[in-house]
């Protein structure tokens, strides 16, 4: 209810104040909206989804995943020439400024509770707001995501395997839905500029979370029931109280690297009858055996860009840690669930 008083108001006033944002749209993302969030709902995320028109992609690195986003001609609006580069480039890092100053001037306005805006994290897309209301105390990440309505880059194209799972023709339907950029500094660039966008693919994740059965009618009112979620949802708990327990060496990890372990296990076993209801505790264990499998090779391919590996080799030590840790709960029970 908070969140919801609090977001309407800024995007209102964000359109407002800047011409190049009047059309932005929010767009709920993460874990809460996809029903998978366990312990209390004090985080949460919200994308401001601005449209745009004929963009270019010139690719980064050899991820597949970052890139410079250029227009192909020059934009009808003129505001828009304040956020581009000398070379024409859209700067990420320009947009976010204005976005995060509107804000920081907005949240000023908003009576009954204590809204600020956090300090910026190095890397992170997102702006975060701190909305207190005693007793409650919540985090909503602002991120900022351009939207367009054109053909999936290359990199992605033998991605999003799910024929076997999803189907052929849903395969389809998901890449013929635009494509989302957050601004996301990539940094492997050689001078940061912070002018680079990486695909985000959350919207289809999120179509396909709430709609994870291989038969149509998987988890309906009147249909069978089915582990997936639950087995999500230990995923990520089991990642939470890991980094709460380990909070240096394991900074690196976040519930992304889970949730595509778990896409791929949807994948190896697509059929509604592998995730039957009264399996959870196998299926939870062979997702996790994905995983840990995953960290010893320092591999987790991306799900939709299959070049782009989400385990860099220069973290070996680390994914190594995380295994170790994983296979003792694994061998002993989980006693991290019982603290």
């Amino acid at each position: 209810t908070l969140v919801n008083r609090v977001v309407p108001h800024l995007v209102q006033a964000i359109r407002d104040k800047d011409s190049c944002f009047s059309s932005i749209e929010r767009q709920s993302a993460g874990s809460y909206y996809e029903h998978v969030k366990i312990s209390e709902p004090n985080e949460f995320d919200i994308m401001l989804v601005m449209p745009v028109k004929r963009i270019q992609l010139d690719e980064s690195d050899d991820t597949g995943a970052y890139y410079y986003v250029s227009f192909k001609r020059s934009p009808k609006e003129k505001g828009w020439l304040k956020f581009l580069e000398e070379d024409g480039k859209l700067s990420a890092f320009k947009m976010l400024q204005a976005l995060r100053e509107i804000i920081r001037q907005e949240v000023k306005n908003i009576k009954g509770m204590e809204v600020t805006v956090a300090r910026k994290k190095a890397g992170s897309p997102a702006i975060t707001l701190q909305i207190k209301k005693p007793p409650l105390e919540i985090s909503v990440d602002i991120i900022l995501t351009l939207e367009a309505q054109q053909s999936w880059p290359r990199s992605t194209q033998a991605g999003l395997k799910i024929e076997q799972w999803l189907g052929t023709k849903k395969r389809r339907d998901f890449r013929f839905r635009s494509i989302y950029l957050v601004a996301k500094q990539n940094k492997r660039e050689k001078v940061l500029r912070g002018n680079t966008w990486r695909l985000s693919f959350s919207h289809i994740e999120k179509d396909m979370i709430k709609n994870h059965g291989n038969s149509k009618t998987c988890c309906e009112s009147n249909g069978p029931k089915c582990c997936r979620k639950g087995c999500l949802k230990l995923l990520k708990f089991l990642l939470e109280q890991l980094k709460r327990k380990h909070p240096k060496e394991l900074e690196k990890f976040c519930s992304y690297h889970v949730k595509t372990a778990f896409l791929h296990s949807c994948v190896m076993w697509p059929n509604d009858t592998d995730w039957h209801l009264g399996n959870l505790n196998h299926s939870f264990q062979q997702c996790l055996g994905f995983f840990v499998d995953c960290l010893q090779k320092s591999q987790l391919t991306h799900f939709f860009i299959p070049q782009y590996n989400l385990l860099s080799q220069e973290d070996k030590a680390r994914h190594h840690f995380l295994s170790r840790k994983i296979s003792y709960e694994l061998n002993n029970g989980f006693p991290v669930f019982h603290e």
